[in-house]
């Protein structure tokens, strides 16, 4: 099984596009299709039209952006870095930082996945 370069909850860099320079947590990742949500990054002007539950009008969400145009942040400079994996002695595969060869911390979840019941 493969490592993920990025997963849920990393915070990443842009790295060209609009918001190039801007950092933020990413918060769904598309493996099949390349793409990656993060907080706060390619808003986008949504028209919505009026529901029973919301008000239509036009709403600013973020819009998925290609994997290739996010960096991990580097837990040692704060900047973008390229990732290798490290197996460890036990079997188990470790993402690292290229530039500072540091660990690249598990994001931590915010809720646990449903479970099939």
């Amino acid at each position: 099984m493969s490592l993920a370069r990025i997963r849920t909850g990393d915070t990443v860099v842009v790295i060209s596009g609009k918001d190039k320079g801007k950092t933020g947590k990413v918060l769904r990742v598309w493996a099949e299709d390349d793409k990656v949500l993060v907080e706060k990054i390619n808003v986008v002007k949504k028209h919505a039209k009026p529901t029973q539950v919301s008000d239509g009008g036009i709403v600013e969400r973020e819009a998925p952006l290609h994997i290739s145009k996010v960096m991990p942040v580097d837990p040692e400079t704060g900047k973008g870095t390229r990732v290798k994996t490290r197996v460890e002695s036990d079997g188990s595969k470790t993402r690292v930082a290229v530039k500072s060869n540091k660990d690249i911390p598990e994001p931590k979840r915010e809720r646990e996945r449903p479970s099939a019941s």
